[in-house]
């Protein structure tokens, strides 16, 4: 799976979560899950859960906690994935 598919699968994810509609439909790598999506943190936990169904990969605790933009969420998989 290559980044972009990544990305779109990533952005696919957030959508339920996002409280802010209107970031997700500009929605870039560097777009922030809290400050942008408005993403609290308690959903991003759900988030974290629902990446490593939809990748088959897991997440350890401190990779999820550097995770602050849609652009880390995709290089953590790819890297994890790989």
């Amino acid at each position: 799976m290559n980044t972009q598919e990544v990305f779109d699968k990533v952005v696919a994810i957030l959508k339920p979560f996002a409280k802010n509609e209107e970031a997700l439909s500009g929605v870039s790598m560097a777009t922030s899950l809290q400050n942008d999506l408005e993403v609290n943190s308690a959903r991003l936990v759900d988030i974290v859960l629902e990446i490593e169904d939809a990748f088959g990969i897991e997440v350890s605790d401190d990779d999820a906690d550097q995770v602050a933009t849609v652009g880390d969420a995709v290089n953590l998989i790819v890297a994890t994935s790989g």
